[in-house]
């Protein structure tokens, strides 16, 4: 039996591969209780960030991460122990096998460790936001949703340089220092990424617009859906979805439609010049007593011009900073209203109907005849 247990496979003692096979069976075996015991142990050491922080989204946001980067790091640390056998270490382009397992066992290990602290920064913007609906604002989530994709980023930069230094033994400092020669032709490469980047910052700490703010930017209107790094992300009035560079959201005159104090109505009337002074006082009138509504806070008739053709009134009222959906119902409720009055009244829009009349003229002899000719002529719209 001791025998049996020295026998060399592959350069390494049976028994090195029965402990190295045993530990990582125990490890797959416990992942799940040691992972959700080292994340409770992490959530209390945590849960004095903020109160109200649900233990089970956190669990579940990090427990899978934990458990996967513990199988691995002890998965690598024991077959680490073991002697890399002779007969598998050949040379492929000129780079021993042994280096390139090695190298892949590195980049595994880097990229559960990365996806671990990934998870983390998660879990972190999930403590801010839950401090941000109990005493912030919609700003402030906004600010914390910029903070994680920017501090992801980060991540994966550095886990790349870890990944270049430890896995393809690349010098990174010589990397960083070369960056210093080659910055002014990455600048102008990057010029607009980075004018992107900048403006994400002026944007986050200038505030004209958060998510859900419905926005008139250039010839462009909706609901900002989400501000990123380099763009932002704009539902539409037709449904579509617009990529906006955050360089243009900043240089262009953005309007913010959701701070507005109050919305504005319109109503132009043209009409007939037959419309006594008397009609156009009790028109007036009239249309101000329509104007009286609960959700209209002021309001104002007026007649505005006479022309050649028409005279023009104008009504303009002002509601508060309501849903459309109930702006365009207190919109048509005043359009009935004002052309059931005019109905009653007996007015009509300039132009609406036009008569045709004959009129006799002086008989004319046509040169070289002895017939008379008629004179028809079309009279102005009727008013």
């Amino acid at each position: 039996m001791h025998d049996l247990w020295n026998l060399k496979i592959l350069s390494n003692p049976l028994k090195s591969y029965i402990l190295v096979i045993v530990t990582i069976l125990f490890v797959i075996a416990m992942k799940r209780v040691i992972s959700r015991l080292i994340a409770r142990l992490i959530f209390r050491f945590v849960r004095r960030m903020g109160s109200g922080l649900d233990k089970s989204a956190f669990l579940d946001l990090v427990v899978g991460p934990i458990g996967i980067f513990l199988v691995v790091f002890v998965s690598m640390s024991s077959i680490e122990k073991l002697h890399f056998p002779e007969e598998l270490d050949f040379d492929i382009y000129e780079v021993k096998s042994k280096t390139i397992v090695q190298a892949l066992a590195v980049i595994i290990i880097i990229v559960s460790f990365i996806w671990l602290l990934l998870r983390l920064v998660d879990f972190v913007a999930l403590v801010l936001r839950n401090k941000a609906r109990s005493g912030g604002g919609p700003r402030d989530n906004q600010m914390i949703f910029f903070i994680r994709d920017f501090l992801k980023a980060v991540l994966g930069i550095v886990g790349i340089l870890m990944i270049l230094n430890s896995a393809f033994r690349v010098d990174v400092s010589s990397i960083l220092a070369s960056l210093g020669l080659a910055g002014a032709a990455i600048a102008l490469a990057a010029k607009e990424s980075i004018e992107n980047l900048i403006a994400s910052f002026v944007i986050f700490f200038d505030k004209p617009f958060k998510a859900g703010d419905v926005l008139k930017v250039n010839s462009i209107s909706g609901t900002v859906e989400k501000i990123g790094l380099r763009s932002t992300r704009i539902r539409t009035d037709q449904k579509t979805y617009v990529t906006v560079p955050n360089k243009q959201m900043v240089d262009s005159i953005v309007d913010n439609l959701t701070l507005r104090t109050q919305r504005k109505g319109e109503l132009r009337l043209e009409l007939g010049l037959s419309t006594t002074s008397g009609q156009l006082a009790e028109l007036i009138a009239g249309i101000k007593k329509i104007l009286i509504k609960d959700k209209v806070e002021n309001s104002t008739a007026f007649l505005n011009d006479i022309t050649g053709s028409a005279l023009l009134v104008n009504a303009d009222y002002f509601t508060a900073p309501i849903t459309q959906d109930e702006f365009n119902s207190i919109k048509q409720q005043v359009n009935l209203d004002v052309l059931g009055l005019m109905e009653k009244m007996g007015l009509s829009i300039a132009g609406s109907s036009t008569d045709v009349r004959v009129v006799n003229v002086t008989p004319a002899q046509t040169p070289g005849s002895g017939n008379v000719v008629g004179g028809v002529s079309a009279a102005a719209p009727k008013t």
